[in-house]
């Protein structure tokens, strides 16, 4: 050490400066916690069979993968199918997928966003859960005769955890 000791001081300066500057490069981003997407998930199901409709609900993360998938009780097996598409296309297109039929209704020409991939289903149902203007997640309802009823379960789960995500 004693031979080169400008080579350890630019080796400590290296190790001190060099990891603070990589940390504050890191992105940091908002996520949707299980235990809120859970309670946003049972509170849809909830609201759909107060009202005498059997549905799955599925909760997504930002990227739309499942954090939570139920099949309510005498819900038929498509509505799991129904349900997580729907929930993955809201948190992919950041929209609600009833905005979305709205959307390739008034412009058909669009309607390839319809074949992008197995996962997307333009029908009603599907909502992105956000933080401000930040998707962090989406929620989708299957089951219920008609997707602005679904819709309605859906906006009834993001009701419930609202006030918590920050």
């Amino acid at each position: 050490m004693t031979k080169h000791p400008a080579l350890y001081i630019m080796g400590l300066f290296a190790f001190l400066f060099g990891t603070t500057a990589m940390a504050q490069g890191l992105p940091s981003e908002k996520i949707l916690p299980l235990s809120l997407a859970n309670e946003a998930a049972l509170a849809a199901l909830a609201d759909c069979e107060a009202k005498g409709y059997r549905v799955s609900v599925a909760v997504t993360d930002k990227s739309g993968l499942i954090k939570v998938h139920i099949k309510g009780d005498g819900a038929g097996p498509h509505t799991l199918d129904s349900s997580s598409h729907k929930a993955y296309t809201s948190a992919s297109m950041r929209k609600s997928t009833a905005v979305l039929v709205d959307m390739l209704a008034k412009n058909p020409a669009s309607e390839g966003i319809k074949y992008m991939n197995d996962k997307i289903l333009v029908l009603g149902g599907g909502l992105p859960i956000t933080v401000g203007e930040e998707a962090i997640g989406g929620i989708g309802v299957g089951g219920a005769p008609g997707g602005h009823l679904d819709e309605a379960c859906s906006q009834a789960g993001i009701d419930k955890i609202k006030d918590r995500l920050k």
